[in-house]
């Protein structure tokens, strides 16, 4: 991890390919609401699972903080589709197909497959916040799968710090 992110800095560009055959840029986003990309281990991940299932159900509560989610992983799309079935997801806007280089280029953690149900190469967990100018407001990184943030209660937090114009921590 040569390049840091730092909260408050541009992030670099995303664009992806989602389960619903559309594509997913970061860039379309701006200006219009903020962002949360959430990038997850991969089909092989129960922890995963249980984390992807409390945001889709909490996906109300982000629009009313004016936060659009979308999960990402390095699966491929038939993988990614098949976490959304066996999981059963039902909003989450999925994408699949993250490269290990981008992966890299956001900070995360790479791991390799020690289990034959595992991808070859996959990226850790990671929660990232998007300001609608492109900017990082919040970062949360992993190289574990159960150390993930509480989200239970995050789109509250997001309102708040909206209204109390919270600024931007950690970019020092």
């Amino acid at each position: 991890m040569t390049n840091k992110i730092v909260p408050g800095q541009m992030t670099p560009p995303l664009s992806l390919n989602t389960i619903m055959d559309n594509q997913w840029a970061l860039e379309g986003n701006l200006n219009k609401t903020k962002t949360m990309i959430v990038f997850y281990r991969g089909l092989h991940c129960p922890i995963c699972s249980d984390f992807l299932k409390t945001i889709d159900n909490q996906l109300s509560d982000y629009k009313k903080s004016n936060t659009e989610v979308i999960a990402v992983s390095m699966d491929s799309k038939e993988r990614a589709l098949q976490a959304k079935n066996d999981w059963n997801i039902k909003n989450l806007n999925i994408a699949y197909g993250l490269t290990e280089e981008k992966a890299r280029e956001w900070n995360l953690y790479i791991s390799r497959s020690i289990k034959e149900v595992e991808a070859e190469v996959f990226c850790e967990p990671g929660l990232f916040i998007i300001k609608e100018d492109g900017s990082l407001y919040l970062v949360n990184i992993s190289n574990m799968p159960f150390a993930r943030p509480d989200v239970s209660s995050l789109p509250a937090k997001l309102i708040f710090a909206e209204e109390k114009q919270y600024p931007v921590r950690g970019n020092k």
